[in-house]
């Protein structure tokens, strides 16, 4: 069975547009979120006084 498929100029565009949008969403999530994940990892400070 022999399958045909055409990607035009359109559709090659919206593909990298939609992956490169999908990059800079998790960048952008990333840097807002990065505080909360880094003060979870990190250790707390005791108290030895």
């Amino acid at each position: 069975m022999n399958h045909l498929a055409y990607l035009d100029a359109g559709s090659g565009s919206l593909i990298v547009q939609a992956v490169v949008g999908g990059v800079a969403g998790a960048a952008v999530a990333a840097k807002l979120y990065w505080r909360r994940l880094v003060d979870r990892f990190r250790r707390q400070p005791t108290d030895r006084g």
